[in-house]
């Protein structure tokens, strides 16, 4: 099945809670939430405050994406604070299976993202660990950012990672999508969708329904319905 995450980094922070029920009546899966440092990435977001506040407002998975140096320090107070599944950059974890095997231990879903440029074989060995694997299609750290069109390769070649050992992971995407691209990157074997300004811009529940439908079709034609 294929799910949309839309990214609340892109949303209007002044009725942040107002939006994200409105992703949620409109029939969003989960709630993309990028926490950055300003380390790890040149930006800084929100931290747990923001999560925790949020936490009442809704009942969809929150698919918290760490964007920061060193997560291992903070997993215990992100998985208390409401978060269901937690996001990790193998770029930033100096022991990633250690830091993989903390977040199960917490009782939440695990996945680790990948820069555009960052090879697969960092991913070699803890792949059957993980309910997930993001692929960044952006540099990280600036919304609004194009499509990286070689990532839809490496895509690709995760989807057959995955198969060949017979594994049922995830693969997300995360930057530059839009409903002109998304079909694109189903097809290559992703199925959880990121899209922030996409969602964002304009009526969010009109575009919620519009990625629903748009990836909807891309499964049956892929499915070959």
């Amino acid at each position: 099945m294929n799910y949309l995450a839309p990214s609340i980094l892109a949303a209007d922070f002044t009725c942040l809670g107002e939006q994200v029920k409105r992703l949620e009546e409109a029939g969003a899966h989960y709630v993309h939430i990028d926490v950055m440092d300003g380390m790890f990435v040149p930006s800084i977001s929100f931290g747990m405050p923001v999560i925790r506040t949020l936490r009442p407002c809704t009942e969809l998975k929150f698919d918290v994406h760490l964007m920061i140096e060193e997560p291992s320090r903070y997993l215990e107070e992100f998985a208390a604070c409401g978060a269901d599944r937690i996001t990790v950059h193998a770029e930033a974890c100096r022991h990633l299976d250690r830091t993989l095997d903390e977040i199960r231990r917490l009782g939440v879903r695990a996945s680790v993202a990948l820069n555009p440029a960052t090879d697969l074989g960092m991913l070699e060995y803890v792949l059957p660990k993980l309910d997930m694997v993001l692929i960044m299609t952006v540099n990280p750290g600036l919304g609004g950012q194009k499509f990286i069109p070689y990532t839809k390769d490496k895509i690709r070649r995760l989807r057959c990672m995955i198969e060949e050992k017979g594994l049922q992971t995830d693969i997300e995407v995360d930057g530059g999508i839009t409903l002109e691209n998304v079909r694109g990157v189903l097809e290559a074997g992703a199925n959880v969708i990121v899209a922030g300004s996409a969602v964002f811009q304009g009526d969010v529940g009109k575009n919620v329904k519009a990625f629903l439908e748009r990836m909807g079709k891309s499964y049956e034609e892929k499915a070959g319905k």
